[in-house]
């Protein structure tokens, strides 16, 4: 199968992505996000890493199955849909492959996993639902949440197949153990999760267009059939399918949106990839689709202002604390986003700074990259780092000094922090990153069941059709735990892939 070669650095990319989004709530529109897809691979260059793209002279007129979107759901429905004896393809409207999927951090949230096992770690599926619903209000759907905890170890199993391993553990706020699942080094799930899943749609020879432009969901006598799909701004062209999945994303990335469902976000700051429009949810809105949370769109508290850039909650997972301008804790940093970012707003100057020390950054590797990027702030002591970042000497060693001790004593009388605690911040040099909260995930979407079909408003799903990941809602109710969108991703991606299979085998 030919292929177009596009060599992609993955950070450049992500950094390209950002820049489209937009700082200070400027508006990133369907249209120009359209706009920005028709951009020639050629243009996204840097020599640290190479992906493969299917030719479009090799664009046939009828696969098995359509998958909309290539972040980590739609290549995991893609490969599980491989794997079930189906030929999919892939469309991806962007000039490069991984979705948001590329900027995950933190890990992968799973239960009662081998690796949890191997580490001693104890867990329970039963926790892992109980804590995740507690993090949604509630409100969270209980099918989906028990489907999704129940087959989260399986899924790490699935991954781990294919030579894409998570097994350096860490804790996310909300959760009381370790089980977000990162690569063995630390580092970043994004990247990492994103180039093995790359690697192997390409080793099933699974067809993988970029620049491809998915418009309308066709369908026939109640059934969908297809898409009509436009590659490298070329005539619309219709593919037919026994199934199409929908793997496109949320609309973090299309303010006009955001501002319609959630208006008090006008203004922020938007970590998402510039492909996150909404265009899933509308195209399945234009066949009777129901959707659900449209206005539960979640924040993420830790966020460089400059370059929107998320900063992972693994360096609170691994010990950080966060400090008011004035140099104290204010809030337990490892409670939900939702708390913690409203915490942070509620500060005079709405922003704060994390404060973590080498031991914490030899832990986490995606720091390296934060200080290649200048977001760091660097201190051969508290008091040095304290001048760097204009807060009083005093006040910022006195902090740290009371947060070794409550580490020492395992007892945070001040904020009742219980996670996160395994190490103080005592190993020079001492660092900060400014950080103030920024949209990050849009938790509604459009409504699925526990075999990802589409439902409509009474109930009924749409023959054919079946959607996974942030296009979804639902599952994550008031709040995202961090770590489980990742999960979600992986989860639902393979269940669409064997249900679309099915139903196309039928």
């Amino acid at each position: 199968m030919k292929k177009v070669f596009s060599k992609i650095a993955v950070a450049a990319t992500i950094l390209l992505t950002v820049a489209g989004c937009g700082n200070g709530g400027t508006t990133a529109s369907s249209s120009q996000s359209s706009s920005q897809a028709s951009t020639s691979t050629s243009e996204v260059t840097s020599g640290a890493s190479q992906q493969e793209y299917t030719d479009p002279s090799e664009l046939k007129d009828s696969y098995d199955i359509v998958i909309v979107g290539s972040g980590g759901a739609g290549m995991a429905a893609a490969i599980q849909a491989k794997e079930s004896g189906m030929n999919p393809v892939i469309f991806e409207k962007m000039p490069v492959a991984g979705g948001n999927t590329v900027k995950a951090s933190a890990g992968m949230n799973a239960s009662e996993t081998k690796f949890q096992k191997e580490q001693g770690i104890e867990d329970s599926n039963d926790l892992f639902y109980e804590e995740t619903l507690k993090g949604g209000g509630g409100t969270n759907d209980k099918e989906l949440l028990r489907y999704f905890v129940d087959h989260s170890a399986s899924a790490i199993d699935w991954l781990d197949s294919m030579g894409i391993r998570l097994n350096n553990l860490t804790t996310t706020g909300g959760m009381s153990v370790k089980r977000t699942h990162r690569p063995e080094d630390g580092s970043a799930v994004g990247e990492y999760l994103v180039d093995g899943l790359v690697r192997n749609v390409h080793e099933r020879e699974i067809p993988l267009f970029v620049n491809a432009d998915v418009t309308k969901i066709n369908e026939k006598d109640g059934q969908v059939n297809g898409v009509k799909v436009t590659i490298q701004g070329e005539q619309p062209k219709d593919i037919t399918a026994k199934a199409v999945v929908v793997a496109t994303g949320g609309f973090g990335a299309n303010m006009d949106m955001v501002e319609k469902y959630k208006p008090e976000l006008k203004g922020y700051v938007s970590t998402n990839q510039a492909g996150s429009t909404g265009d899933g949810i509308k195209m399945i809105q234009e066949l009777g689709g129901a959707t659900v949370d449209l206005d539960q769109i979640q924040i993420h508290p830790t966020v460089q202002q400059d370059k929107a850039f998320l900063i992972t909650e693994a360096v609170r997972g691994e010990g950080a604390i966060l400090v008011s301008q004035e140099g104290n804790r204010f809030f337990n940093e490892m409670e939900t986003r939702d708390k913690v970012s409203q915490a942070i707003i509620d500060l005079p100057e709405k922003s704060a700074y994390l404060i973590f020390d080498a031991g914490v950054r030899e832990r986490v590797k995606a720091i390296d990259f934060y200080d290649e990027q200048g977001f760091v702030k660097t201190g051969d002591s508290i008091e040095a780092l304290a001048k760097e970042i204009d807060v009083a000497p005093t006040t910022l060693k006195t902090t740290v000094e009371k947060w070794n001790k409550a580490v020492a004593d395992k007892d945070d009388s001040e904020f009742g922090r219980t996670t996160a605690m395994d190490h103080d911040l005592s190993k020079g040099p001492f660092y900060a990153i400014k950080i103030a909260p920024g949209i990050h995930h849009t938790m509604g979407g459009v409504k699925i069941n526990t075999n990802t079909q589409v439902l409509k408003e009474d109930g009924k799903t749409i023959p054919g059709l079946y959607a996974a990941g942030e296009v979804t809602g639902g599952l994550h109710g008031q709040n995202r735990i961090g770590g489980n969108a990742v999960a979600d991703i992986i989860i639902f991606g393979r269940q669409a892939g064997e249900q679309s299979a099915a139903f196309a085998k039928e």
